[in-house]
């Protein structure tokens, strides 16, 4: 649940700070006196006293867990369509969330006043909610002793990034040039764009088990999207790749060979036949191509799901799964990918988490609540968008581990089938039953590609592909993606080898 929205600046309190003992003498009704002098430009030290106060006053309401987030984001996107720069958007947001558990029951409460008087009464809202009241004004309300800061952004230098970003000029700077080596590169050409963002972010966490970390994030996505058309002829294609942690990634992308990428594949496609509805073996590209494994099981595979009982893996731990060529993570760790992160948005170091090893389920993927409702370890999930929402259990860099196989033992291992190369946008039921368009295919012939083909659609149930992935290649890639579900949207990795798929319906005409 969201609160008000009332604008303020940061932090409007005094710049004077009540010092309390350890033993802490306070009452609650000295609390609507405190004032507290929290640093306006970040999060640091300073904010442990009133937020230590205010998780002392909820604990003393009744609550049995509760957690503040603060987040401040400096964001900026910009477009180029043909030869012009048609949208810089940029956007500064601060603010904050309380949670609060009584039992297994929780509550979340958003604002954007920072103050102490804000979160205060994001606080007593959330206690309302979940019908337990301030304590009587002579009740003591102790402070929580706090770990000291944890703080990943100085520990990994990480404050100097905001300012060696890219400016506005040399974003657009950068897409238009981008923009004409398209150009330059495809033929019969509707339409043409290229697009970056990049998405700079502090967070703290703070909560009643001690935790008190702070970390920031820079977050870049850059990529093309080209449109070709000759009389009938339609082909769409785009391209897009994602970082974490590098400043320079616009100045370094390497959009020559991109856009000779997206043009040849857009000329490929143009012309394609449609392909024909049924049945067949196929091969899966690496990196992208582990959308349909993100997709049509890693979702089942979080708490989130399990808490809802909408997932067929809910008692499946230690269990055959999928084909034992198929062994798939979750993890926090890879250097610049997309999904990576220090720590979870509930202040836990990132970590890697074993999904399925050689068929069998070994784990799921689990945030605090997720925890506490199932059981299931925590493991470093816990994400949200931003403030406004309460993180839930989600993936990050999500990929089946490589194989033995090389890709042309896939491919000689069909006598017909298809070879998807690039997969497209599609959609996934609750339960697993999904579809994927496929951008660019082949034919796959006596084990050789041989002619393209459009309009092919995947269409399946998870727990059916699972166990119809016999072969796993060698040659592992990642890829950028989005990942939107119940705590908003978030910036996920997928990836894979090359795979096949002894079968799957395709659609087609």
């Amino acid at each position: 649940m969201k609160s008000d929205t009332i604008h303020r600046s940061p932090i409007d309190a005094p710049q004077t700070r009540i010092l309390m003992l350890a033993t802490s003498l306070l009452r609650s009704r000295e609390i609507p006196t405190l004032k507290y002098a929290s640093a306006l430009d970040r999060f640091d030290e300073s904010w442990a006293s009133p937020l230590s106060t205010l998780l002392g006053l909820g604990r003393a309401a009744g609550a049995d867990f509760i957690e503040f987030f603060l987040e401040r984001v400096n964001y900026i996107s910009c477009t180029a369509e043909n030869d012009a720069i048609t949208n810089i958007a940029p956007a500064l947001t601060t603010g904050a969330g309380v949670r609060v558990f009584r039992g297994l029951t929780d509550c979340y409460v958003s604002t954007n006043d920072v103050t102490f008087t804000g979160l205060k009464s994001a606080l007593e809202k959330a206690l309302d909610i979940l019908g337990l009241q301030l304590p009587a004004p002579g009740a003591f309300i102790p402070e929580t002793n706090l770990e000291p800061l944890r703080d990943y952004g100085t520990l990994r230098d990480k404050d100097k990034w905001m300012g060696e970003s890219s400016s506005m000029r040399e974003m657009g700077d950068v897409l238009l040039a981008a923009n004409s080596r398209l150009q330059q590169k495809a033929t019969h050409i509707q339409s043409r764009r290229a697009d970056y963002f990049r998405n700079w972010q502090e967070v703290l966490v703070v909560a009643s088990d001690g935790t008190f970390a702070r970390d920031v994030r820079l977050t870049q996505s850059v990529g093309f999207s080209l449109l070709c058309a000759d009389g009938e002829h339609r082909s769409s294609i785009g391209e897009r790749m994602g970082d974490t942690s590098n400043p320079s990634f616009l100045r370094t992308w390497d959009y020559e060979t991109t856009a000779e990428n997206v043009a040849e594949s857009a000329g490929k496609m143009l012309y394609a036949d449609y392909v024909e509805s049924g049945s067949y073996p196929i091969v899966m590209a690496n990196k992208f191509g582990g959308v349909i494994f993100h997709e049509a099981c890693g979702h089942l595979l979080e708490t989130t799901q399990i808490e809802k009982r909408t997932t067929p893996f809910l008692d499946k731990k230690d269990e055959k799964i999928a084909h034992e060529s198929v062994t798939a993570w979750d993890e926090g760790l890879t250097d610049n990918a997309f999904g990576t992160i220090a720590m979870d948005d509930e202040g836990m170091p990132a970590q890697r988490t074993l999904l399925i090893e050689n068929g069998i389920l070994k784990n799921f993927i689990s945030d605090r609540a997720g925890s506490m409702r199932t059981g299931h370890p925590r493991t470093g999930s816990g994400r949200r968008q931003n403030y406004a929402f309460s993180a839930a259990s989600r993936m990050r860099n999500t990929y089946i581990a490589p194989g033995e196989y090389s890709v042309d033992d896939l491919l000689t291992s069909i006598d017909r089938g298809i070879y998807c190369k690039k997969m497209g946008g599609g959609s996934v039921g609750a339960v697993g039953q999904f579809n994927f368009a496929v951008d660019e295919a082949y034919l796959i012939e006596n084990g050789k590609l041989t002619k393209p083909l459009k309009g092919a659609t995947l269409i399946g149930d998870a727990t059916e592909i699972m166990t119809k992935i016999s072969m796993c290649a060698n040659d592992i890639d990642l890829a950028a993606g989005f990942c939107g579900s119940v705590s908003g949207t978030v910036y996920t990795t997928v990836g894979q080898p090359h795979i096949k798929v002894e079968s799957i319906t395709v659609g087609g005409r």
